[in-house]
This record gives structure tokens, sequence and C-alpha cells, in this order.
């Protein structure tokens, strides 16, 4: 991969050479009221902005057994528990009249998928309160990416991605796009990505957009097998990316924001292929 990510080159090199060709207009032509002069220097602030923007760094990638690696930059929001209570319908339960309708994310059927852990489809979940945990719960770590964070994503582990689906708020063409370091958030416009580890277990990414960020751009699809901290899309400017991971086999290893941790105000800071989010719970008995 080069310096930039896909897609990044054409627009550095043009606003550069904008600005430079602006630049040498004014110095050796006519600066017209410095309003040449004016235009070079903003094509290279432009310039050097999108090269920030679309800049794509390689990682060390860890090659410990039964790791999780973060699919995202930026900082940890919140690590929760979470169990599912409800699905998307299907068309013979869209038309039953059990379902839940949510003026903003849609109709909600009030009953978890036969194998919750499958993430087959979009669900519905809630924290689990404690004590009272089950094997069917997840763990969900949400990674808020700023403007300034590298917005490449990349898989968690080996493996293959099963299902890639795009969703938006109810009755919205695109949006909504609320900001993404809320909660609510979560129900922005989104790609949910199902994919099988090589060891088999199922994991949700779920990228999404942001008040800035409106573009989710996937760079593999269905049946696509990668390796562990592989490239698989970005979301551009600013956004967030959720992992839901099953918690009878995996716990989370770092800190989120909600955990109030006075080291870590904003939650620990992750890189995406690189950090480690997640570690199986064989693993760490074993340590």
């Amino acid at each position: 991969m080069g310096l930039f990510a896909r897609g990044g080159t054409t627009p550095v090199l043009m606003s550069s050479a904008m600005g430079i060709a602006s630049l040498l207009i004014a110095s050796f032509v006519d600066p017209v009221m410095h309003l040449v002069t004016l235009t070079g220097v903003l094509c290279l602030m432009l310039s050097a902005f999108l090269a920030n923007f679309f800049r794509d760094p390689d990682r060390p990638i860890p090659k410990d057994d039964g790791v999780l690696v973060s699919p995202a930059d930026g900082h940890v929001m919140f690590v929760v528990r979470e169990r599912s209570i409800g699905r998307r319908p299907s068309k013979m339960e869209t038309g039953s009249g059990e379902c839940e309708n949510d003026p903003l994310t849609g109709d909600w059927y009030p009953e978890p998928s036969p194998v919750p852990l499958s993430f087959e489809t979009e669900q519905r979940w809630e924290k689990v309160v404690a004590g009272q945990e089950s094997n069917e719960d997840v763990w969900r770590v949400a990674v808020f990416m700023s403007p300034l964070d590298v917005h490449v994503n990349r898989v968690p582990e080996a493996g293959t991605i099963i299902k890639m689906e795009h969703r938006t708020g109810k009755g919205k063409r695109r949006g909504p796009f609320l900001p993404a370091f809320k909660k609510e958030s979560e129900y922005n416009e989104r790609v949910r990505t199902q994919f099988k580890s090589a060891g088999g277990e199922m994991l949700e990414i779920t990228q999404i957009s942001g008040a800035l960020a409106r573009t989710i751009i996937p760079w593999k699809g269905e049946g696509d097998v990668l390796r562990r901290g592989e490239r698989y899309g970005m979301i551009r400017v600013g956004s967030r990316v959720d992992l839901r991971v099953p918690a009878a086999i995996y716990e989370p290893v770092v800190i989120g924001a909600n955990a109030e941790n006075p080291s870590h105000p904003k939650g620990q800071f992750v890189s995406a292929g690189a950090s480690i989010l997640f570690c199986s719970i064989n693993s760490a008995e074993e340590e």
C-alpha cells in the first residue's frame, strides 16, 4: 500500500500542484493584488489537510493467538456488555402486527435471533445488568475517530466476510447524521459487516457515519478472505466503528471513556490493526 489510502493520491497531488503553480505565477508574473498568492496558500493548506486525512501508514500487526485487533484509530468511547432483545423482522413478521416501530430506526421484532451470536441480521441490544450475564451476551467496543485520526479501517482477525449491508434511518435516503461521539449515533447511516474468523467465531463490525463524515467506502465484499489487520474500507472525515464479539469467548482489554478512568478521560487511544481490543478467555486463563 502506498503513502495514501485508495483514492487519496490524486486530490493531494492536484491541490499541491495548483498551490505551487499559483505561487509561481504570483512571483514571476502578477500577484493580482495578492489574490493569486492567497489562492496558492489556500491550495497548499488544502493539500496538507488532504494528505493528513488520506494518510495510510503501515502497522505492525500482532501475531498473538486468540486476540482481536482494533478496526479503527481513535479513542474508545465505551466498552459494554449487551444482550439482544429484538431483531429486524422478516416479511412475514412485518405483517404480523407484533412489530415495534421506532420513528427513527424503523421496525423491530421483539424477539432476538434464534442464534443471536450469528449476527445474521441487525439486532436490538440492551446493556446487561450486573449479575445477569449469560453465554448469549456480546461485548461491544465503540471507537470514535476524530477528523485528525487515520480513517482506514482494518479487520480484527483473519477470516471471511459473510455479509455486508448498508442501512439508513427510517424513511431517509441518507442519514441520520448525529455527532459520532454520541451513543445514539449507532443508528446513523452505517455499513454492518458480518465476519467469520478463521477459528469459526462470528464477529460484527459496524462502520458508522458522523455529523461530518457522510461517506463509508468498503473496499472488500462478501466472500472475501482477509488477513488479520488487512484494510477493508474507510470512512471520510470523522466517525466511529463498533465491534461486537461473543462474550463467552472474548474479554475486552481496553478502557472506555464510560469507565471514567482518570488515566483515560477520553477513553484509551487505539490504532487500527496494531492495538489489541480483545483476548480470548482461554488465552487469558493460560497466562
